[in-house]
């Protein structure tokens, strides 16, 4: 690999895209195990610098200056300047709403232009999705001018407290007299609540994206808590973030998440260990012992027992070391760039393990005990436990996000298929700022072959996890055609559509189709999707829907994981076993590939 050239697929560019589907996909899988993407480094290193310069160098050089502490270059100076904390949280939570954070770039499908997020929400006539019809005020799937109007506001209220200097507040000298800087504003965290729950209401996009999970608490505990009870609501919130993820890896999708992101890391320049994560890298592409080891020693272990640890230790070599793992677990994750390219998020969090636990230790008064009432407390610990709790047992409620499943590998994913040529269509759709992914990549230059074929790595990608396998499954079961078909990763499409998209399923599922089909109308069968859920942490299957973007939902079934787990990427023993729950009484119309379902 070098720093403009890629390890591209060793294709014929002539035959291979004539090939049967599940050659292909075994082509690229197997491609995959040592080489990822196979992306030249100047992408990688365009992360690294968008992460260095905008986010390190500018983010802390605004935030330092504009609080009266520093210089940014004088780390020791300001580390531990509560100001400083809660301002890099606002920064972060502002390059996510824009959009120049997490979702970014070509790693996320964005290649031309590299950004969504704003492209879309701030543009009238786009679509948005709504998380809830019962809320009144919300009806419709079109972005309006109200829209753009909150979400500006929101984007503007998070720079205002980002740049305005802190206040003095009595509960911070009460505990450090010395500190000059003081705390953001109370009153400044009114503003970007409320238009983040408003946006929220009307765009589930919008609030996603902004890490709304994480940082709306934040930002109440910032806007009404007294200083010591802030950093200790902090301390519970990202322990719950930890723990929550911790939890979600129990189960058989996890081991399966480690093998291709490691493969894709460019910081691994070993083929051997990439290898090693698989059972035989020639042939069997099911999770080795190592990968096993990785996924739930390295990860659910870690995940769960350190933060526990950091949460009640007050011995400082205890805690340091808890705070070096956590540290060294975050950079890991970066190290790998995987596909939703989460890094801000990733370096907030060595930094808020380095400052809530090493800052301000549990044994000089920053404890759990130490809150003002051990009510509070509770009501704290079950507010962020709600959703994770609700999301794990009914995860057709509740994002894979605010679940706390960020890498468990137990998603809502989808495939997207499309008669020859109709995947055309969706440049047609009104007001969108950007076009197919494959159409990007040829409009960089991409010869349309090697475009795509780059594509198609996405759907290779997605067949070593285990819901790829059950997606798979359904369309050979059901399409006749699918060998004519052109398949698209639904996560990479998503973002083209809708600006954003973090691996959940819920942002493109049948409420997206409809939202596509109303626009662009599809003939039955030209677009057809197979859609899955999330595997409840109290079940043994996962749901899946097979949607008709002109006809709606056909089919609904589900699969066993234990089948999708034990079978390769390209299916060789044909599909694994499903079972159907309901097929729509309509027949499809002949000749559209779908399987006429039956009464």
């Amino acid at each position: 690999m070098g720093f403009k050239t890629g390890d591209f697929p060793p294709v014929d560019l002539d035959t291979f895209l004539d090939r049967p589907l599940f050659e292909r996909t075994k082509a690229l899988a197997l491609h995959w195990t040592q080489y990822g993407f196979g992306s030249p480094k100047m992408i990688p290193a365009t992360y690294v610098v968008k992460l260095l310069v905008l986010y390190c160098v500018i983010g802390t050089a605004l935030i330092t200056w504009t609080s009266g502490v520093g210089p940014f270059w004088d780390v020791s100076g300001w580390w531990d300047q509560p100001v400083v904390y809660q301002k890099l949280v606002l920064w972060t939570v502002l390059l996510e709403v824009v959009g120049v954070a997490g979702s970014w770039g070509p790693i996320a499908g964005k290649f031309r232009p590299m950004t969504g997020g704003i492209l879309f929400w701030a543009r009238p006539g786009t679509i948005r999705l709504r998380p809830w019809k019962a809320v009144p005020g919300t009806d419709g799937d079109t972005r309006t001018l109200l829209d753009v109007v909150l979400y500006l506001g929101l984007v503007a209220s998070l720079l205002t407290a980002v740049v305005l200097p802190g206040v003095p507040s009595a509960s911070l000298s009460a505990v450090l007299p010395d500190n000059t800087s003081g705390l953001v504003a109370p009153w400044l965290m009114i503003a970007p609540i409320v238009l983040l729950v408003l946006c929220g209401l009307r765009d589930k996009t919008i609030f996603l994206a902004a890490r709304g999970e994480q940082y709306l608490p934040a930002m109440v505990f910032f806007g009404t808590l007294p200083f010591v009870d802030m950093i200790v609501a902090a301390k519970l919130l990202i322990c719950m973030v930890w723990i929550g993820a911790g939890v979600s890896k129990f189960g058989r999708h996890f081991t399966n998440v480690i093998p291709p992101m490691v493969s894709n890391s460019p910081c691994i320049p070993s083929k051997w260990i990439k290898r090693a994560h698989y059972r035989d890298a020639s042939g069997d592409l099911r999770p080795s012992r190592l990968a096993t080891f990785m996924a739930h020693v390295g990860g659910t272990t870690v995940e769960i027992i350190t933060p526990l640890v950091l949460l009640f230790s007050t011995d400082h070599r205890l805690t340091l070391a808890g705070v070096v793992l956590m540290v060294v677990f975050h950079l890991f994750i970066t190290s790998t760039f995987p596909l939703a390219v989460p890094l801000e998020w990733n370096i907030l969090f060595c930094y808020l393990a380095v400052f809530l636990f090493l800052g301000f230790p549990n044994g000089d008064g920053f404890g759990i005990g130490d809150m003002s009432s051990p009510v509070l407390t509770v009501a704290i610990v079950a507010c962020l436990a709600f959703f994770p709790v609700l999301g794990n047992l009914r995860p057709d409620l509740v994002s894979f996000l605010p679940s706390m499943r960020q890498y468990a590998g137990n998603w809502a994913s989808a495939l997207w298929t499309f008669t020859p040529g109709a995947e055309e269509k969706l440049n047609r759709l009104p007001h969108r700022p950007t076009t197919n992914q494959v159409d990007q990549l040829q409009a960089l230059g991409y010869p349309p072959a090697v475009a795509e074929v780059t594509m198609q790595q996405t759907i290779a990608w997605r067949s070593m996890h285990s819901q790829g396998r059950g997606l798979f499954s359904v369309l050979a079961a059901r399409l006749d055609d699918l060998d004519s078909r052109t398949v698209r990763e639904a996560e990479f499409g998503c973002n083209s559509v809708i600006g954003f998209n973090f691996g959940d399923g819920h942002l493109h599922d049948a409420q997206l189709i409809a939202a596509l089909q109303k626009r662009i109308g599809f003939a039955p069968g030209e677009f057809v999707v197979c859609w899955v859920e999330s595997q409840a942490i109290h079940s043994s299957v996962q749901h899946y829907q097979l949607i008709d973007a002109a006809l709606g939902v056909v089919e609904r079934g589900y699969w066993k994981v234990a089948d999708a787990v034990a079978e390769q990427p390209w299916l060789p023993n044909g599909p694994i076993p499903l079972t159907v729950t309901w097929r729509a009484p309509q027949r499809a119309t002949a000749g559209d590939g779908v399987e006429a379902p039956a009464p």
